[in-house]
C-alpha cells in the first residue's frame, strides 16, 4: 500500500464585506476548498484558536485535480514562499472553482429539499380538503 499525502493550507483574506479564511487541502492530488467567515479582522490567536479547533468541522468541496510537485525545497527558500503567499491577496482559481462547485451542489440540494416540502404541503393541503369535504358529505 502506498502512504497518502495530505497538505493543508490556510489563506486569511478581505472579501468585501467581511475577512474569510479559505482553507485548501490536498489529498492524493485531489484539491478540495472550504471557506469560513471570520466576521471583523482576526488577530493570530483567533486563527490559531480557530486551526485548533474548528479545521475539522469545516465542509469542503467537492475534489478538483490539482498540480503537485514531488521536489524537496530548502527550508529558507519555503519560508519565503509562505512570507509571499501570506502577501498575496486574492484566491487560486482552483480554490475559486472548487467552491463555485460547492455553491452549485448546495443549490441543487436546496432546491430539491424544497421541492419535496412544497409537495408534501400541497398533499397535506388536499387531503384535509378532502375530509372537510367527506365530513359535508355526512352532515357533521
Amino acid at each position: 500500500m502506498g502512504t497518502a499525502k495530505l497538505e493543508t493550507r490556510l489563506t486569511v483574506l478581505y472579501e468585501e464585506p467581511f475577512w474569510i479564511g479559505l482553507s485548501e487541502r490536498v489529498e492524493n492530488g485531489k484539491l478540495t476548498v472550504a471557506k469560513h467567515t471570520f466576521g471583523v479582522e482576526p488577530s493570530m490567536t483567533d486563527i490559531y484558536e480557530f486551526v485548533l479547533n474548528h479545521s475539522y468541522d469545516l465542509e469542503y468541496s467537492p475534489s478538483v485535480d490539482a498540480d503537485m510537485k514531488k521536489e524537496h525545497r530548502n527550508p529558507k527558500r519555503r519560508q519565503r514562499e509562505a512570507h509571499k503567499m501570506v502577501a498575496q491577496k486574492g484566491i487560486g482559481t482552483k480554490s475559486q472553482q472548487a467552491l463555485q462547485m460547492q455553491r452549485e451542489e448546495k443549490k441543487i440540494e436546496k432546491k430539491l429539499i424544497s421541492k419535496e416540502q412544497k409537495e408534501a404541503e400541497k398533499q397535506r393541503r388536499f387531503e384535509m380538503k378532502q375530509q372537510k369535504k367527506r365530513a359535508k358529505h355526512r352532515g357533521k
